[in-house]
């Protein structure tokens, strides 16, 4: 089991029952999933730069990410229908808390000039979204391989009805948010 998974089952779970005053446990919130996205605009025109971010979200997230094609063909961007332009993937429970753990632990500390997260990235239903401008915070990826430095999104999806809940939650988990 996931270092983080007990440590919400034995130390959250009472803290923010004492916080919030619930009746039951089960309103208690928890983190559901947490997606990863990496758009890769310049894809559109050559389909080979997707497979370096492609491999960089493999080895951040230890799971098989899956590309994201256009719906729409745009010719302003000389974008046609169904070419590849980011990956994404989702992840749950077990790899969800491992992931959780090495981005606050590893990845938050080595970002430049850190001063704590935005608590402007709450969506009023309980998720949280937020931006890196690059990737190589996280130590799976090689620096030496990169050939690009591109940012990516991270949201953060729980069961929490309100905003203070979910950032009472994610405060629980070490999260840093900036005053």
């Amino acid at each position: 089991m996931a270092r983080l998974l007990t440590y919400y089952k034995e130390k959250v779970i009472k803290s923010l029952v004492e916080k919030f005053n619930y009746d039951n446990i089960m309103e208690v919130p928890k983190v559901t999933k947490i997606v990863i996205n990496i758009g890769v605009g310049e894809a559109a025109l050559d389909k080979k730069k997707i497979d370096f971010p492609y491999q960089e979200l493999t080895a951040i997230s230890g799971q098989k990410p899956i590309v994201c094609l256009s719906k729409k063909a745009i010719a302003a961007f000389k974008l046609r229908e169904n070419m590849p332009i980011g990956c994404k993937v989702t992840l749950r429970k077990d790899r969800m808390y491992e992931f959780l753990d090495r981005f606050v632990n590893v990845a938050l500390p080595r970002v430049r000039d850190f001063r704590g997260l935005s608590a402007k990235g709450f969506d009023g239903n309980g998720n949280y979204s937020m931006g890196l401008k690059e990737q190589i915070v996280f130590p799976e990826v090689d620096y030496n391989k990169v050939d690009k430095i591109r940012g990516m999104n991270i949201t953060f999806c729980t069961t929490a009805k309100t905003n203070d809940e979910a950032k009472a939650l994610l405060q629980e988990f070490m999260m840093p948010f900036n005053k």
